[in-house]
């Protein structure tokens, strides 16, 4: 009933909505005894949400906040550059001898491969993972590196087959470049050698015996289990899709370890809690969230205006009935309305014409205000 519940105290209301996600980061922090850092995306809002270099700066500025040698690291993603990973982890691992990762929701692809460079992964019931797969980028749109080389090769297949190419498949190849191909297969590759190399140095640092006669376990043994596991978490031929969920059972079947935040009830109820609140903030105009207990960044839909433009406008869907508004936003005084939109509410009380809902845009304001070097009137 925790879900039922914050839907009707917290809906529509930033402020509650990110003291509430405080609240909880630090019941974590206390129950872990360890510093804590979200890294977290709005998972249906497209190829925006993806990890991209813009994540770097973001991510430095929260850790320049902690100053401990072991972090939690919160994350919620379906994956991205692979590239923009290795140097995520290469932010999280300095100065620190202990990074775990905890996954209330989704880590997939990059953010399984991310996940790998961790001490511990910690999940529960609704957590998963995903089959290791870097994204390829074209037309503006995200694509599997996997789901585009395996298409490639349906077409060659079936034209071997048949003796001849298919007419409908002529403009498609002609839009790729054999560059594009190249790219997609070194990626794929990229992403299993980033996931083995981290499993051997980080997670499997701490297999020391063999279970089944009490052998001590040598450097090499952790070499080809990392590997193995590596191979796995990226045969597609195995999970088929790009959006499988890989589960505690799948990960510990492949020799894993994997702590279950469930069997520490406290725990388990301020990640669930923090996990509603988030997903609720993504109901918002909020699409990535970089947070500590005591300080955070958000990214919001709708870039900052040129220095010289007069006025902006901000699309708003309302949190209860999904009604989109137009707002906006004049940094120069006397600028009419338009029509059909709405004037940014000088109270930064917005409320929806349609449901009644009302919503607290103060960090909109903030944020916008801040992007822009600029006051809203």
């Amino acid at each position: 009933m925790i879900y039922t519940q914050y839907l009707e105290t917290l809906k529509g209301n930033f402020a509650a909505l990110s003291d509430e996600r405080k609240k909880q980061l630090l019941r974590i922090q206390k129950i872990r005894k360890r510093e804590v850092l979200v890294i977290a995306s709005a998972i249906s809002k497209g190829p925006q949400a993806a990890i991209d270099q813009t994540d770097l700066l973001p991510i430095y500025d929260q850790l320049e906040t902690l100053k401990g040698t072991a972090l939690d690291v919160i994350l919620e993603t379906p994956g991205g550059s692979g590239e923009t990973t290795e140097d995520i982890v290469r932010l999280l691992r300095k100065g620190r001898n202990e990074v775990n990762f905890i996954i209330p929701g989704v880590a997939k692809s990059a953010g399984t491969i991310m996940v790998t460079s961790g001490d511990d992964i910690l999940m529960g019931p609704l957590s998963s993972l995903g089959p290791i797969d870097a994204q390829v980028q074209r037309d503006g749109k995200l694509f599997s590196a996997e789901a585009f080389i395996e298409g490639l090769n349906r077409i060659k297949e079936e034209t071997d087959k048949n003796s001849y190419l298919n007419r409908a498949y002529i403009p498609i190849l002609q839009a790729i470049s054999p560059g594009e191909i190249e790219a997609a297969r070194n990626a794929l590759k990229f992403g299993k050698r980033l996931a083995a190399s981290w499993l051997q140095q980080y997670k499997f640092k701490h297999w020391e015996t063999h279970q089944s006669d009490g052998r001590n376990v040598t450097e090499q043994e952790r070499e080809e289990r990392a590997k193995e596991v590596a191979e796995r978490l990226g045969a597609h031929s195995e999970w088929l899709s790009h959006n499988r969920s890989i589960k505690i059972e799948d990960l510990q079947k492949m020799g894993i370890r994997v702590t279950n935040y469930e069997d520490v009830p406290e725990l388990a109820d301020a990640i669930l809690r923090y996990h509603i609140v988030l997903q609720m903030s993504f109901e918002t105009n909020i699409y990535k969230v970089y947070e500590t207990p005591t300080s955070q960044i958000l990214r919001f839909q709708g870039a900052p205006p040129p220095a010289n433009q007069p006025m902006q406008e901000l699309q708003w869907q309302c949190p209860s009935c999904k009604n989109l508004l137009k707002l906006q936003l004049n940094f120069v005084p006397n600028v009419p309305i338009q029509h059909g939109r709405l004037p940014f509410p000088p109270d930064n009380k917005l409320t929806c014409p349609v449901c009644k809902t009302q919503s607290d845009l103060s960090p909109v304001r903030l944020h916008l205000e801040a992007s822009s070097k600029r006051k809203i009137l």
